[in-house]
């Protein structure tokens, strides 16, 4: 109940763009540490598929939390390379989810707030749509609800992030081939002013709309949506590995294009945690994260011919580490913001092709780099 009446409350200031502040110390520990292995990087130079991980709201400062609450080991340190990417917008030092992942997906610096455009409010295609064109398939898999800024910037356009029934609206007619997420309320009329049934368009469009999570890791039919939860998907500790295993299942179902791939997978209440002040929550999700960046290390190491990236849009909380124990998994945070910093942010690479993440790199380069290395 308590975790319910939590996510009622989020949704609503969500809603409002209102958030709690707390800049006190808080303490966390995380109680379970995961395992971690060194993993065999692939030795072969031919890029046929490439990943884009996007953990929404993540510094280096969550990643050293998130690697001293788990005892001192990651999945992400089996990167080969790394960078850092620098996020200043068109009109702003700090950039929002709307305008840091556009730079992501369309390779633009555009201003606060848009989704998909350029600064002139222009729409560009995405790596989503460059990918169809060349006859690649296409995948996205998220944490947050599918009207939410980040899986917007890839799959649809306009100049303000917030007008979201707009944004959803695109989606029957963006060729994506496979999207898991939530937000299931905005594809159906009764949850619409405009009381579109979006769930009735992409099945006219050819695709599937798959009710449940459990039914899609089951699924082996063609392109398809699961949306199978009306807002966000449930909290880091009540969903488990849902992220990995819904990431897994889109790359086993994108594998079977021999032309290869392109697929976004965002670790994204990152930036809700942070929003909140929330330490607990947000090292739970940044865990949840890594988890997933380590079965997805796993598959692409296996595949050899699979380049990811894992990097963020901006930094959200202000988070300040001050100390904390290896050896209990605690650490000792205080915040200085309920909104984004202008911090760098961390770019991690595997695979071939890695070794162009390595060093410093506007944020709408990694656009361009994965362009480029996918032919696109």
């Amino acid at each position: 109940m308590i975790k319910k009446i939590f996510l009622t409350c989020m949704a609503a200031v969500l809603a409002t763009g209102a958030f709690a502040e707390n800049f006190e110390l808080q303490k966390y520990t995380y109680p379970t540490p995961y395992a971690v292995e060194k993993l065999q990087a692939p030795t072969g130079k031919k890029i046929k598929n490439v990943i884009l991980m996007i953990g929404d709201g993540m510094s280096l400062v969550h990643i050293q939390s998130a690697w001293t609450c788990n005892r001192g080991q990651l999945w992400l340190e089996n990167a080969q390379y790394i960078g850092l990417s620098e996020t200043p917008i068109v009109n702003r030092l700090i950039a929002d989810s709307g305008s840091g992942g556009t730079a992501l997906a369309i390779g633009h610096q555009t201003i606060y707030h848009a989704a998909g455009v350029d600064a002139f409010g222009t729409p560009q295609p995405s790596l989503v749509d460059l990918a169809n064109e060349k006859g690649l398939s296409t995948g996205v898999a998220v944490t947050c609800r599918l009207w939410d800024a980040t899986p917007c910037d890839f799959l649809a356009s306009n100049v303000d992030r917030d007008e979201e029934e707009l944004l959803i609206g695109q989606f029957p007619d963006t060729k994506v081939d496979y999207v898991f997420g939530g937000g299931a309320q905005m594809f159906r009329p009764e949850g619409r002013f405009d009381k579109r049934d979006i769930f009735g368009e992409l099945k006219s469009k050819g695709y599937n709309i798959v009710p449940t999570y459990e039914e899609f890791l089951k699924y082996k039919g063609g392109k398809a949506y699961c949306v199978p939860f009306d807002v966000d998907t449930p909290l880091p500790a009540d969903r488990k590995d849902m992220l990995a295993k819904a990431s897994l299942k889109e790359l086993e179902l994108l594998s079977k294009n021999d032309k290869g791939f392109f697929m976004m997978i965002e670790g994204s209440q990152l930036d809700d945690y942070g929003h909140f002040n929330e330490i607990g929550l947000l090292m739970e999700e940044t865990l949840d994260f890594d988890q997933t960046v380590g079965e997805i290390f796993k598959w692409a190491a296996q595949d050899g011919e699979t380049l990811v990236v894992v990097t963020a849009d901006h930094e959200t909380g202000g988070l300040s580490l001050l100390g904390g124990s290896l050896r209990t998994g605690s650490v000792e945070v205080k915040f200085t913001t309920g909104d984004h910093s202008g911090v760098m942010v961390p770019v991690y690479a595997f695979g071939p092709g890695a070794e162009n993440f390595a060093g410093f790199m506007k944020q709408k380069d990694i656009f361009w780099k994965v362009k480029a290395l996918l032919g696109l």
